[in-house]
C-alpha cells in the first residue's frame, strides 16, 4: 500500500545534497537581536543529525521575521546557534540561490551542513502559490539542479502554500523531515485514532475557533468529553444563558468573530451534555488580589481571570480515566502570578494522568508547561501554530499535500518503468 508521503527511510542519503526547508523563526531580544528562545532550532535537530550522520550535504532553507518588520535579519546567528547545538559547524552563506549560494552547495562535503540566508530576503518568497507556479521562480530553478532530494521539516508553516516550502516539491524527489513526520504522526493518532476515553482540554484567551474544533471533534466522534476553560468556557457560560456580568461580557464580545456567540449556543444545545464547565472562578478584586466565586455568584463585576480550586476537582474526576488527553490554551491569565493557579493545578493533573497519551499545542500551552517544569511529563508538544490551528479546523496543510503528490508522482514513475 502506497503511503500518504515518503520519509527519510525511503532513500538512501550518503553523498546526496539534500535542500532541507526548516521553521527556525525565533523570538529575538530587540535591542541586541539575540535569540531568546532556540526551541524551534532543538526540534529540527533530529533530521539534521540524521542526514549528517549519513553522509549527505545538508542545505537549510529557513525564514527569520517578515520584510519590513524588526525581526527581519540575515541566519548567520541562526547558524551559530545551530553549530553550538549540533555541536559541530553549520557554514553560512549570505545568499539565497545566487553563485554565492550554489558555490558554496557545489562546495559541501559529505556530512557537511549549509544554511542559506533567510529565503524571505526573495520578493516572491511569501507569495500563496500552487506549487507548479512556484516551482519557476528563480529559486526553485537555480537549486533544484545542485540537489538530489527536498526534505521539508517545517511544519510550524505547512499551512502556507509559498515557495520554498512547495515549489522543490514538482522538481526533486521530497520527504518529510523527522519533525513534519512525528507531528503528523502523532495528530492523526489523536484526532484520527484516538484511544478511548479521549478528553480535550480548550482554553486560552481566544475561543472563535474552539467553537468550531469542538464542534467537529463530537461530530466525528473523536471526543468523548471536552473540558471547556480560560475564556471558551466564559463563552458557554453566557451561551447557556448566564450573565457573566457587564465588563466580563464586554470583554467577549471584543475576542469573538461575527457569528460566532450563535455557534456556542448551537454548540452548547447540541453537546452541553459532553462539555465540562469551571463551576468556581478566579476573579480580581478591586485591591488587585486573586479571591474565588462560585458560579452561582455570576454576574460579578470582578474580571474573571482563572478557574477555582472547586473545578480542579471535578477536573480530576473526568481526566482520571482517561487514554488520550489534548491541552490547548491554559485554564487563566497565568502570566500573572496570582492567577498562574488554576493553569498550574489543571496541567498537573494532566501530567499526573500515567495511563493516557498526553498532546500539548500552542506557545501558551508550551511556556506554561515549561514554566511549571511539566514538559517532561508530557507525550508530545506540538511545534505547530497556525499549521495546528489549520489541522484542528480540518484545513488542507499545503505542505502536506505537496509532499503526498510528490510521493503520487514518485510511485508512478516506479511503475512505469
Amino acid at each position: 500500500m502506497t503511503k500518504e508521503f515518503l520519509t527519510l527511510d525511503d532513500f538512501s542519503l550518503s553523498g546526496k545534497t539534500v535542500l532541507v526547508r526548516v521553521d527556525i523563526n525565533a523570538p529575538l531580544m530587540k535591542d541586541t537581536l539575540e535569540i531568546m528562545d532556540a526551541s524551534r532550532m532543538k526540534a529540527v535537530l533530529p533530521t539534521i543529525q540524521e542526514l549528517s550522520r549519513k553522509g549527505a550535504k545538508t542545505v537549510l532553507l529557513a525564514h527569520q521575521g517578515r520584510a519590513g518588520d524588526w525581526d527581519f535579519i540575515p541566519l548567520d546567528r541562526h547558524a551559530k546557534a545551530l553549530s553550538g547545538l549540533l555541536g559541530m559547524e553549520v557554514k553560512f552563506v549570505p545568499d539565497v540561490c545566487g553563485e554565492k549560494a550554489k558555490d558554496a552547495i557545489r562546495k559541501l562535503k559529505s556530512g557537511e551542513i549549509l544554511l542559506l540566508d533567510n529565503v524571505r530576503g526573495l520578493k516572491y518568497e511569501t507569495d500563496e502559490k500552487t506549487p507548479k507556479e512556484h516551482a519557476e521562480t528563480e529559486l526553485v530553478k537555480n537549486l533544484s539542479p545542485l540537489a538530489d532530494l527536498f526534505v521539508n521539516d517545517a511544519f510550524g508553516a505547512a499551512h502556507r502554500s509559498q515557495c520554498s516550502l512547495v515549489g522543490f516539491t514538482q522538481t526533486l524527489p521530497s520527504a518529510a523531515g523527522r519533525l513534519m513526520e512525528k507531528e503528523l504522526t502523532t495528530l492523526d493518532r489523536i484526532f484520527r485514532h484516538p484511544e478511548h476515553p479521549a478528553v480535550f482540554i480548550f482554553g486560552g484567551a481566544k475561543y472563535s475557533d474552539a467553537v468550531k474544533v469542538v464542534s467537529r471533534l463530537f461530530k466525528s466522534g473523536t471526543a468523548d468529553k471536552v473540558i471547556a476553560v480560560g475564556v471558551f468556557g466564559q463563552a458557554l457560560y453566557r451561551a447557556k444563558g448566564v450573565d457573566l456580568g457587564k465588563g466580563n461580557n464586554e470583554f467577549l464580545k471584543k475576542e469573538e468573530a461575527p457569528g460566532v456567540a450563535e455557534s456556542a449556543r448551537n454548540l452548547w444545545n447540541e453537546y452541553g451534555s459532553k462539555i465540562i464547565l469551571p463551576v468556581d472562578f478566579g476573579v480580581k478584586g478591586k485591591d488587585g488580589k486573586r479571591q474565588e466565586i462560585n458560579a452561582s455568584q455570576l454576574p460579578t463585576e470582578l474580571p474573571i481571570l482563572d478557574i477555582g480550586t472547586e473545578s480542579i476537582k471535578r477536573f480530576g474526576d473526568e481526566l482520571a480515566g482517561a487514554k488520550t488527553i489534548f491541552v490547548s490554551g491554559p485554564a487563566g491569565a497565568f502570566e500573572d502570578k496570582e492567577f498562574l493557579k488554576g493553569t498550574k493545578d489543571l496541567f498537573t493533573l494532566v501530567a499526573s494522568s500515567s495511563n493516557a497519551f498526553k498532546v500539548i499545542g500552542g506557545g501558551h500551552t508550551t511556556a506554561a508547561m515549561e514554566e511549571l517544569g511539566l514538559i517532561g511529563k508530557i507525550s508530545y508538544a506540538s511545534t505547530g501554530g497556525g499549521s495546528l490551528e489549520a489541522y484542528l479546523l480540518g484545513k488542507p496543510l499545503p505542505v502536506v499535500e505537496a509532499l503526498k503528490e510528490s510521493a503520487l508522482i514518485r510511485e508512478k514513475s516506479k511503475k512505469g518503468k
